[in-house]
């Protein structure tokens, strides 16, 4: 096997089954193709991959998608972007004083320009890119490619902490992680890239305020978990009918929506005046947006979204599949079906129990600003005390 075969594999098994390409110009298509031939005749594995990611990326879409976390070894830094600030979150222990700061520049180059150049790498949103950028300011060979590193000697991230002092963290270019220990494939934003669900639902209770239902994954391989925490989840809403409720679902990166439709109907049902407040961020998506912008078009003006915008939009392409680079190691996500959530169009690609579903929602608009870290449940509480009160009034 080669990275030849990789290659071959794609166009093989992506470009005919992926809608999301027909917008592409064939001579567009080539010549990425082209590109991506060169570095696997080469045998250049991390140019190879790059030049999938923007191959990739050409549609536009978020679902259609190099994932290169496996197959690439990163320096051991974990950045993350909270709001619109990249951010240190995880570090080797000589660097422990710099968790926490926001990232400035890396060998001089302002942030802002670097998200410039890595643009045309990463599919989907402006959401979407923000949390997916971050693995290429730690993998060296993007560096080079995006005209930050030369590929010898250092390379220096400047930093600023909470109190406003500058400084900079130079690691050991040698010292290397595999990507996919520091930057999980569904990025969920947390300091423990290791971090997965313990539980479908946690469910705290403000006494006369209302209720909190976190909701922080859709994705139930076992596809018994899920529904067995929607049940519970609905009862408790069916229990009180004229109780209000914030849900979050920040870092929910989604997995199947149809499974939380008895939690949906149980809001609605018998709660003509209940008031809902939803909490998203750009860790929000796929599935758990469908969830939000069902929501949104049952409740109306009963519902208040609350957050940051989400990381995928109301029209896109999903469902499809995962295949492996045998060579390069890495993953594919390609897509197969349409989805417009904005509209509420669906076409021959359309899956019929997603298709049964589709309402034009229009736009999900955010009714307030609220950023904060997902880590801090103290925050949050505080926060949705807060909310509720207002959804009381």
């Amino acid at each position: 096997m080669s990275l030849i075969d990789d290659l071959e594999k794609i166009e093989r098994m992506v470009l005919p089954t992926d809608p999301s390409f027909r917008a592409i110009e064939r001579d567009v298509l080539d010549r990425h193709i082209a590109e991506a031939r060169q570095n696997a005749l080469a045998n250049a594995t991390d140019d190879f991959l790059l030049s999938l990611m923007r191959f990739l990326a050409l549609p536009g879409n978020g679902h259609t998608r190099l994932i290169p976390n496996n197959a690439i070894s990163v320096l051991p830094l974990r950045f993350v972007t909270i709001g619109t600030a990249v951010c240190l979150l995880s570090a080797p222990p000589a660097f422990d004083a710099a968790i926490g700061s926001e990232l400035i520049s890396i060998n001089g180059v302002p942030v802002s320009e670097i998200e410039v150049a890595a643009d045309t790498f990463l599919a989907g949103t402006r959401q979407r890119k923000r949390v997916i950028a971050p693995i290429l300011f730690v993998w060296p060979s993007a560096l080079i490619r995006l005209g930050v590193f030369s590929g010898n000697g250092t390379i220096e991230y400047q930093i600023r902490d909470e109190a406003g002092r500058i400084s900079e963290i130079v690691p050991d270019t040698a010292n290397r992680v595999r990507g996919a220990a520091l930057y999980p494939r569904n990025e969920h934003g947390k300091a423990d890239a290791s971090w997965s669900p313990l539980t479908f639902l946690e469910i705290r209770e403000f006494g006369s305020r209302g209720l909190l239902l976190v909701l922080p994954s859709f994705f139930d391989p076992g596809e018994t978990d899920l529904s067995a925490a929607v049940s519970e989840a609905a009862s408790r809403v069916r229990s009180r009918p004229c109780t209000p409720l914030v849900i979050d679902v920040r870092g929910n990166t989604g997995g199947n929506f149809l499974r939380t439709m008895p939690l949906i109907d149980a809001i609605l049902e018998g709660a003509e005046g209940r008031r809902v407040g939803v909490l998203v961020d750009k860790f929000t998506f796929s599935a758990a947006i469908v969830f939000v912008a069902i929501l949104k078009h049952r409740l109306g003006a009963r519902l208040e979204l609350i957050g940051e915008e989400m990381g995928d939009g109301l029209t896109f392409f999903a469902e499809g599949g995962t295949i492996d680079l045998s060579t390069g190691g890495a993953a594919v996500r390609y897509s197969s079906a349409f989805h417009d959530w904005a509209g509420g169009r669906i076409d021959a690609t359309t899956p019929t129990e997603i298709a049964d579903k589709i309402v034009p929602v229009g736009s999900l608009e955010l009714d307030g600003t609220w950023i904060a870290h997902s880590d801090d449940a103290e925050s949050r509480d505080r926060f949705c005390q807060e909310v509720l009160d207002r959804l009381k009034t």
